[in-house]
């Protein structure tokens, strides 16, 4: 066990796979005390804490939706009676990202993606009034927001939204020495990239880093941006991309 969020609180949505779980493991490493939100699978946010405890660390599940509001609200009141306080907010949860022309997007499909990044926005709010001083937010989005894609417009849309909350948020609590940043992973390995071999290996070809990134990747940029000596970055928009954007 690391010690550099020794005495640290953390609260990390979409904590049960992928990036989430990641960030969930590579925090607790680091010393803190972790709750984070699952949606469905109740077994695999049990192995997440299951798996931190072995390692010697401590993380608790919660079961809350960030489309529904009253469980956004509700996390925070589960994971400040278990730990006491919050230090660090990371929003990672997503939905279902769909990739369809505008001419084609059904309202059901974009109701999917925006009513996350509702959640994020009031996520934010409760981590305004909430968290201590000194703390730390990060916001993770995607590598999307620096290019154009056609039929991305609603899924990367719904994502340059939270990175403008994240210049905002840093700006109304720089004076209590909060900082607010974003991450943008870039290609990632988990269970939501669904792509075929060749398109993945032309990703390969125009990643500097020669690879596409890992969990582990987007975990290691969190990490730096809730340490102490990130205390002068706030209002960033971080790439996490190996280089492709």
């Amino acid at each position: 066990m690391g010690t550099t969020l020794k005495n640290k609180v953390a609260l990390v949505t979409g904590g049960s796979r992928g990036i989430g779980r990641a960030i969930v493991e590579r925090l607790a490493a680091d010393g803190a005390k972790v709750a984070f939100t699952f949606v469905a699978n109740e077994g695999a946010a049990r192995e997440v804490a299951e798996d931190v405890a072995r390692a010697g660390g401590e993380a608790f599940a919660i079961r809350a939706d960030m489309k529904d509001l009253a469980q956004v609200r509700t996390m925070f009141d589960e994971a400040t009676k278990r730990f006491g306080k919050l230090d660090v907010l990371v929003n990672n949860a997503a939905g279902t990202n769909v990739f369809k022309p505008t001419a084609l997007l059904s309202v059901e499909e974009y109701d999917s993606m925006f009513l996350i990044t509702r959640g994020v926005y009031f996520s934010l709010q409760e981590a305004a009034k909430r968290i201590a001083d000194g703390g730390r937010i990060v916001n993770i989005s995607t590598g999307g927001t620096a290019m154009s894609m056609a039929a991305g417009g609603a899924y990367i849309g719904s994502k340059g939204a939270i990175e403008h909350f994240t210049m905002a948020l840093a700006k109304e609590l720089g004076s209590r020495q909060v900082t607010v940043n974003t991450v943008r992973p870039g290609v990632t390995e988990t269970d939501g990239l669904v792509m075929d071999a060749g398109s993945i290996a032309y990703l390969v070809q125009q990643t500097p880093m020669g690879r596409l990134g890992k969990p582990v990747d987007i975990a290691a940029a969190v990490a730096l941006l809730v340490s102490d000596d990130a205390h002068w970055i706030t209002g960033q928009n971080i790439a996490a991309s190996g280089g492709i954007v």
